[in-house]
C-alpha cells in the first residue's frame, strides 16, 4: 500500500482535533475534508475511513504502541504507525516512522488481544458495566459486532415510490441493494458509498435509516387517522416512517427541546411530500395542552447510545458513568411527564439505542411500579449480533 505523506497528516490533525480538542469525530472529518477541494474520492475515503477505523480502536492501538501523550504531535504518528501494522501493512521510509520498533508493537498487540477491554476497545468502566449488566457470554459477544463497520439502509419513502420500483432506480445508476426479510420498506446498500447527491434522494423517494429503526413505527399498531405525538422526534426519521404509514392522514405532532432539529425535520418532511406533522417545542405549557389527546405516543429517550456505536465510535471515549447516570435520570423524568399527553386506551412506545437492561426494562418497570393505569403488552431487545444497531422498545396500553 502506498502512503502519500499529506493524506496521513490529514489523519493525523483529524485525530488530534478529536482526541486533544475534543470535537466529535463526524465534525472533525467534516472539517479537515473542507480544508482541501483538490482532494478526490479515493483521498477522502482513505482520510474517512482511516480516522473512524482507528477512533473504533484506539485503545487497542494505544495499549500496543505504549504511547500516553497524546498532546505530543509525534506520538499520533506512532500511533498511525501502529495501526498500520496492526493491520499487517509495511510502513514507509518516512523520517516520523524512524523510531517505531515493528517488533516490540507487535509483541504488545499478542498481549493485548488476550484482554477484552483492550482486545474490544473499550474503556473499563464501559467493560465492567456491559459484563454486569448482560452477562460475561452475552457482553464479549455483542462487543466483536459493536466494532464493525456499520451497514448502510434506506428507508423507501411509500409515500412516493415502492421498494422494488427504488432498487430499479438505483440498480440504473449502478447502485447495487438487498431487500432485508421482514423489513417491508427497507433496502440494504451493498457497498457503502454518498447517495445524497442522487435526485431520487432529493425527491424524497428514501431516507437513510437503519433496519433496527425502522422498527418502531410498525411497534405502534398504527392506523389511518390518528394522532400521534412523537415526542423525542429529534431530526424526525421515525415521525417520517410513521406518517408514512398513516398514508399521509391523521396529525402527527413532532416535539423536541431543539428548534434547529424541528427545522430539519420540516425540510424532510417536505422533500417526502409529507403534510401531516406539526412541529413543536416540548415544554411544561405544551405538555399541559397536550394532555389526554395523543392515540399513540413515541418516546425515543436521549440514551447513552451504546447500542450503536458501529455509527458513533467516538462515544464510548466521551460517555462516562456520571453521564449514564444522569440520563436515566432524564429517562424516567420524560416517561412519567410525557406518559400525560396519551388517552386513555392508548399506546405508548418507549424506545433506546441502547442495550443496557438499566436503560431499558429496568426504566419500564419503575415507570409501571409507580403508574398503575399503564401495562406493558410487548417489549424487544434487538442486539448487534443481529446484524444491525441495537435497540430496546417496550409498548405500555394506558388502562
Amino acid at each position: 500500500m502506498k502512503f502519500h505523506k499529506t493524506l496521513v497528516n490529514a489523519v493525523i490533525e483529524t485525530l488530534q482535533q478529536i482526541y486533544v480538542a475534543g470535537v466529535y469525530a463526524d465534525k472533525a472529518v467534516e472539517q479537515v475534508l473542507k480544508q482541501n477541494s483538490r482532494w478526490g474520492s479515493r483521498d477522502r475515503k482513505f482520510i474517512a475511513e482511516t480516522t473512524y477505523e482507528m477512533v473504533r480502536w484506539w485503545r487497542l492501538i494505544g495499549v500496543s504502541s505504549s504511547s500516553e501523550d497524546t498532546s505530543d504531535a509525534s506520538e499520533f504518528w506512532k500511533l498511525f504507525a501502529t495501526w498500520q501494522l496492526i493491520k499487517g501493512v509495511e510502513l514507509p521510509d518516512w523520517e516520523e516512522f524512524k523510531g517505531v520498533d515493528k517488533n516490540k508493537i507487535l509483541d504488545e498487540v499478542s498481549k493485548a488481544h488476550k484482554i477484552r477491554k483492550y482486545r474490544e476497545s473499550v474503556p473499563d468502566w464501559l467493560d465492567l458495566l456491559g459484563a454486569a449488566e448482560l452477562g460475561e457470554a452475552i457482553w464479549t459477544n455483542e462487543l466483536v459486532h459493536l466494532n464493525k463497520e456499520a451497514n448502510v439502509v434506506l428507508r423507501v419513502n411509500s409515500l412516493k415510490s415502492n421498494r422494488l420500483q427504488l432498487q430499479r432506480l438505483l440498480e440504473q445508476q449502478a447502485i447495487e441493494t438487498t431487500v432485508i426479510g421482514d423489513y417491508p420498506d427497507a433496502l440494504l446498500l451493498n457497498k457503502r458509498q454518498s447517495l445524497h447527491h442522487l435526485a431520487e434522494y432529493k425527491l424524497g423517494l428514501f431516507e437513510i435509516q437503519d433496519a433496527s429503526s425502522q422498527l418502531i413505527a410498525p411497534f405502534l399498531e398504527l392506523k389511518e387517522e390518528m394522532m400521534v405525538i412523537d415526542a423525542c422526534a429529534g431530526a424526525g426519521g421515525k415521525s417520517l416512517h410513521i406518517a408514512a404509514m398513516m398514508n399521509n392522514t391523521g396529525k402527527v405532532i413532532s416535539m423536541d427541546v431543539e428548534e434547529r432539529k424541528l427545522t430539519e425535520l420540516k425540510k424532510r418532511a417536505d422533500r417526502g411530500g409529507v403534510n401531516c406533522i406539526k412541529t413543536q417545542l416540548i415544554n411544561d405549557a405544551s405538555i399541559a395542552k397536550l394532555k389526554n389527546t395523543a392515540d399513540r405516543l413515541l418516546l425515543d429517550v436521549p440514551c447513552s447510545g451504546l447500542g450503536v456505536l458501529r455509527r458513533n465510535p467516538d462515544a464510548k471515549w466521551k460517555l462516562s458513568l456520571g453521564f449514564l447516570e444522569k440520563v436515566k435520570q432524564t429517562q424516567q423524568q420524560i416517561i412519567t411527564t410525557y406518559s400525560q399527553m396519551l388517552k386513555p386506551d392508548g399506546i405508548m412506545v418507549y424506545a433506546t439505542c441502547s442495550i443496557l437492561p438499566s436503560e431499558n426494562q429496568d426504566q419500564v418497570n419503575a415507570f409501571l411500579k409507580n403508574n398503575i393505569d399503564f401495562e406493558c403488552i410487548e417489549d424487544r431487545r434487538v442486539l448487534p449480533s443481529e446484524g444491525f444497531d441495537g435497540f430496546y422498545m417496550a409498548k405500555l396500553k394506558r388502562k
